[in-house]
């Protein structure tokens, strides 16, 4: 099976944006868990969206690992933002269990967008 890492790792990383809105603020501003929920659902269209328009031949996998891409992100940045501000680190990294849970849950979002964009990919062919 071939992945297209080139899209899997752009739209990970394009979900960098939940941590840094809370970074600046705006996740607060705004409030939750509209903010969450509302990030949510815009990168889960801008995903299945992606892969659609690309036509990609296998969007669940893309999907799936465009979920991992974030995840690794996401750990990595954790831990990099907490040692930089309270000089150890915090998060994920810290915690097997929280690192396994940050896997599952974006490997499980991966698998839904990607599902969806299959079923409806194959309903327009």
């Amino acid at each position: 099976m071939k992945i297209n890492w080139k899209i899997s790792i752009i739209l990970g990383a394009a979900v960098l944006i939940r941590p840094l809105m809370s970074i600046l603020g705006v996740t607060e501003i705004i409030g939750q868990p509209y903010t969450s929920l509302g990030l949510t659902l815009l990168i889960s269209i801008v995903w299945i969206g992606t892969v659609m328009l690309t036509k990609e031949r296998r969007p669940i996998l893309t999907l799936v690992m465009a979920g991992v891409s974030y995840a690794s992100f996401v750990i990595i940045l954790s831990g990099i933002l907490s040692a930089l501000s309270t000089g150890e680190i915090q998060g994920p990294l810290t915690n097997p269990l929280a690192v396994l849970s940050v896997f599952a849950t974006n490997i499980i979002w991966g698998l839904i967008t990607g599902s969806i964009s299959w079923v409806i990919m194959k309903i327009l062919n």
